[in-house]
């Protein structure tokens, strides 16, 4: 069977014209009909984002798993870690989001959460799919349709988990805050401040269409400028879900996801609790960050791009926290998927036992050149196969060797090819990518698309 409707992000659109009422009524009734033939407990727990689309579309999901006889409990505007926290927490045979993460208001989306709290299966999604439009065998009545009702006790629930991950407390920290106008911009300063943090928040005032449009993770130096002028010790930003945060240091640079994740695995392997010793990273992760690790007796195990490979590899390996540079971070010890809470008050705790400025985790370690040109192609079948771009491949890892890296490869949603080089010496690394995309403009008819400078940036 083929994925019709799921991406590798649930499912996702333009809200009122690919993701409508109908086909949010029709999901829900084969989620529904799904969670019974599976044997699972009847009862669902739905989140959403604060779009303007969120309460219609959430409104026609709940319908639907109501008429196939599964009690709904709803958070109404919530992270996706909180769905996530109650699924797995709370008797639920399902969790849905409804979101889009960092995507434009327009847009939005319902991505399904399993009782363990991880997004389900491809193959438990595929016969969700298989489900749509069919007519049910028997329809349910009375007290057998399922009742839907708030639940506030599941959001106090996480917000008394998130207390427990910093028990001393962050009294006088000044934290800059910015939610994107999205699902934490109540929780997160609120958290913040009952551990005692003094908060300057912005992107708070959410009005159903400026998610993440003013700022948040994707748009760093709002926060970097704003933890500058607000005068704070650390800044964090989070995106429209909540599931991934950035920060800034005092001096407004960006701090994001390689050095979290550097800063937070060299300070627990100091206090021996590292173990085992590595870190969970993708390709992307930049090249001094993993020498920044080696130093320090740490290794670093690479995935392709995308958080379920990070979090397969973290259950193999059993590493204590993996993740990419965008921010999205798993602590498995704390739940299967990215929070952006989590993160924040994971290095905010690490900030205040090391009882140093944010800046000196900057200093640490310097990263390597790094550049990203993605390349539109006219077909991706056998882009690779040329005389002169195989060439220019080769050479171009020759001529790295040892001191840099190479990873090309192309877009599963897009005619593109992405081509990142790094290596330890700007000028090397811009004439590797030089060749290869010429190569491919010459034999392929490519045409470059947009070029990003990765080495203090957030990645893809």
């Amino acid at each position: 069977m083929s994925r019709r409707l799921f991406g590798t992000d649930g499912v996702r659109g333009v809200a009122n014209e690919t993701i409508t009422p109908e086909l949010a009524l029709s999901l829900g009734m084969a989620a529904g009909r799904w969670m019974r033939e599976q044997g699972l407990t009847r009862r669902a727990v739905i989140g959403r984002d604060t779009r303007r689309s969120g309460p219609m579309l959430g409104a026609a999901l709940a319908s639907g798993l109501c008429s196939a006889g599964i009690e709904v409990a709803t958070l109404g505007v919530v992270p996706t870690p909180t769905v996530s926290f109650a699924a797995r927490t709370g008797e639920f045979g399902l969790g849905v989001v409804i979101s889009a993460s960092h995507n434009p208001a327009p847009d939005n989306g319902i991505k399904f959460l399993g009782h363990d709290g991880r997004k389900l299966s491809d193959e438990a999604e595929l016969l969700i799919e298989a489900l749509l439009g069919a007519v049910p065998a028997d329809r349910f009545s009375g007290a057998d349709v399922g009742y839907l009702h708030p639940d506030t006790e599941l959001i106090e629930a996480y917000m008394a988990f998130l207390l427990g991950i910093v028990p001393e407390g962050l009294a006088g920290l000044k934290v800059a805050v910015d939610a994107a106008h999205g699902a934490a911009h109540e929780l997160a300063p609120r958290v913040l401040r009952a551990l005692g943090a003094i908060v300057s928040p912005i992107g708070v005032t959410p009005d159903g269409m400026n998610i993440n449009a003013e700022g948040g993770a994707t748009k760093p130096h709002v926060i970097q400028q704003s933890t500058v002028a607000s005068g704070s010790d650390v800044g964090v930003a989070f995106d429209g879900d909540a599931d991934r945060a950035v920060f800034s240091d005092e001096t407004g640079r960006l701090i994001n996801g390689d050095r979290t994740m550097g800063v937070w695995a060299t300070h627990r392997q100091r206090d021996g609790g590292l173990h085992p010793p590595t870190v969970v990273g993708t390709v992307m992760s930049n090249g001094g960050f993993e020498e920044y690790l080696r130093s320090n007796g740490i290794g670093l195990e690479r995935t392709p791009v995308g958080d379920k490979y990070v979090s397969q590899k973290l259950d193999e390996t059993g590493a204590q926290i993996g993740g990419e540079q965008s921010g999205h971070i798993v602590f498995p010890h704390h739940g299967p998927t990215g929070d952006g809470l989590v993160t924040m008050l994971e290095f905010l705790g690490v900030l205040r036992q090391a009882g140093c400025p944010a800046s000196t985790f900057i200093d640490a370690y310097g990263a390597w050149p790094q550049l990203l040109v993605n390349v539109h192609v006219s077909a991706l079948a056998g882009w690779d196969q040329g005389r002169a771009v195989c060439a220019a491949l080769e050479e171009g890892r020759a001529a790295l060797g040892t001191g840099g890296r190479l990873v090309v490869r192309a877009s599963g949603t897009q005619p593109m090819v992405r081509v990142m080089v790094e290596a330890r010496d700007g000028a090397l690394r811009d004439e590797v990518a030089q060749r290869i995309v010429a190569a491919m403009t010459d034999e392929i008819g490519a045409k470059v698309y947009s070029r990003v400078d990765l080495t203090h940036s957030l990645g893809e």
